[in-house]
Parts: structure tokens; sequence; C-alpha cells
């Protein structure tokens, strides 16, 4: 089965062809230039550039699968959870391609598409499975009980980690995006040099916080004997105790529910120390992790169309008054 996906929650435009779990073709136009001089995401400048993109980057997923528009048997797209001015473009571009074709339309929610991703990348993913999605976006504990069946075990209450990367990046003076560079950094800073603190890590809940974090970096910066840090160890700092907490609430969540498998998904999910943490700490444990592959990690289009595919096999399509809805609930495939 082909499946087309269309990915534009945020500021990646992204389209790909998916055959059976193959990855024929994953094509994504990139906007992190456009936004660099912001220091972060317009979402009007977003959406006006996923208008003038997404036909090219619609094309170009499928020539370079070598596949033509007749061939396709259903269209997926990220419906909910984003920004609602880009998630918009990319739902009018699937409708008008689903009305033309005369195929399925298939609505995705953004973080069933990260899930995705990680099951993209390795077809012997255990289930079930506690899922960590992590990105600029949102920072969520996942209980993948099958495809399609979830149980949202906890998430953000302020600050996603991702975007806690770019304001904290932001105020070093570091650009944007602010993951890649912190990372950078601290390659070069002592972590445990600075002692940060991490912030609901001994509490029980799934839910995470990274405000107080954040706020713990900037009041560093009053106190004029913390200026004389160099700045790697700040970052360096920063990261660990990000990093830290991300690790300890997946495990504890994976022992309450009494998996033998973690997977993290999501932008953040490229992160090297973040890999190096959770697989020494997994391995401890007794414990499989997963990481998708590094180009599915960031918002991509293999992973919606493989989604898609599956709510398609059980029969969840959508109709042509599909919504966008920027804030919208997990929800499981509902098995008649």
């Amino acid at each position: 089965m082909l499946v087309l996906g269309i990915e534009t929650s945020c500021d990646e435009t992204a389209a790909a062809l998916v055959d059976e779990g193959n990855v024929l073709s994953n094509v994504i136009a990139s906007q992190i230039d456009l936004h660099a001089r912001f220091g972060g995401i317009v979402p009007e400048v977003a959406s006006r550039k996923h208008v003038e993109v997404i036909g090219y980057v619609i094309r170009e997923a499928f020539d370079s699968a070598g596949k033509g528009h007749s061939q396709v048997d259903a269209i997926a797209v990220t419906s909910k959870y984003g920004l609602i001015g880009s998630l918009i473009v990319g739902v009018s571009a699937a409708k008008a391609m689903a009305y033309a074709l005369r195929v399925p339309l298939i609505g995705i929610h953004h973080i069933e598409g990260h899930i995705f991703a990680n099951i993209l990348s390795n077809p012997g993913l255990p289930l079930p499975h506690v899922c960590l999605t992590v990105s600029g976006g949102h920072t969520m504990l996942i209980h993948v009980k099958e495809p399609g069946q979830y149980e949202v075990l906890g998430g953000t209450l302020d600050d996603a980690a991702g975007e806690a990367f770019d304001k904290i990046a932001k105020f070093l003076g570091l650009g944007f995006p602010g993951g890649p560079a912190i990372e950078k950094l601290a390659g070069h800073g002592n972590r445990t040099a600075i002692n940060l603190p991490r912030p609901l890590g001994r509490s029980r809940t799934s839910d995470f916080s990274f405000s107080g974090l954040k706020t713990a970096v900037v009041n560093m910066f009053k106190d004029s004997a913390r200026q004389t840090l160099p700045l790697p160890d700040i970052a360096a700092g920063f990261q660990e105790a990000v990093v830290d907490v991300l690790v300890s609430k997946t495990l504890q969540a994976a022992q309450r529910q009494g998996v033998s498998a973690v997977s993290v998904t999501g932008g953040v999910s490229i992160n090297t120390r973040l890999r190096e943490a959770f697989s020494e700490s997994c391995r401890r444990r007794g414990l499989q992790v997963f990481f998708p592959r590094r180009d599915l990690c960031t918002d991509n289009a293999a992973m919606v169309a493989a989604a898609g595919a599956v709510r398609l096999k059980y029969g969840e399509v959508s109709g042509l008054d599909l919504d966008a809805i920027p804030n919208a609930p997990l929800e499981s495939i509902k098995c008649a």
C-alpha cells in the first residue's frame, strides 16, 4: 500500500512516500535559516513559506520515489498538534489531492507521527513499550500498547525540553536552533562543574517542568561571582540537567508500566549526550532502548505516512471536512 505523507506542523515542509514500511522518498524543506534571524519560529512566516514550497516538495517526493500520482492508495497528513497556520497549509493540500485522486484521507496527530518514526526505524521494536517524545514543541511520555493504542502518562507543565534549549541558547547568545548550539558548546565543558536543579526529578509524577531550570541559569548571571564561569561549563551543566530529568522520568515510567523497552523520539532525540545517557542507564537496568534514524528524528512526512497506513488498516479515515486542530489530545484507534 503506497501512502503519501504530508507534514507542515511547524517550520518543516515535508512530503514522503511509504510503501508497506519501506520509505521510498522523504523530502524536507527546512526553514531554519529563515527563522534564525528572529531567534525562534515566527508562525506567520512559517505558514507563508509552507504555501510557497509545498507543491515543489510534494512533486520532489514523487520524483524521488519514481512514482506517479495514480499509484497512491491514500494520503496521510498531520492535522493535529502544531501551529494552526502551518497545519492548515498541509491539510488543505492533502484534501485537494485526496479529492482529485479519489483516495482516502487520513488525519494524523503529530505525536503519533513521532511514535511511528521509531517503529519505521526499528522493525523489531517491542510492544508494549514506553515512548518519550521530546522536541521544541512537546515533551511527553506515552505507553505504546500496540501501534495506534496509546496511554499518555505525562507531559510538560510549561516549557518543552527543546524550547528550554532554544531559550537558554538565545540567552547565552548562541543563536537558533538552540539544541545543536548548546550540544556543540557543551562538548568543550565540564558537565559536573555547575550544580543545577532537576525540576520534578524526585517526584513520582510523569510530568516535566523546565521553566525553573531555565530561570536558574539566568539567575546565575545575577551573581557577579558566577559570571566568571566559562560558557562551555554552563552549557554542559544545563544539558546534563535536562538529560538527567528526561532519562530518570522515562525509566520510572517504564518500571511502573512493567515494560522491557523504551523508545526516544522527536528532535531532541538526536542529541548525542541524551543517547549516551539513555543507553548506559537502560543497560544497567536491563532495558532495551530504541532511537529513530537521525533523518527521522526531526519533523518529517515518512512517519506521518507510516501512521496513516496503520489507521487506514483499521478503517480510521477522515472526511474532506478534516479540520486543523493546533492543540488536540493523542487518541487511540477506535477498533470496532
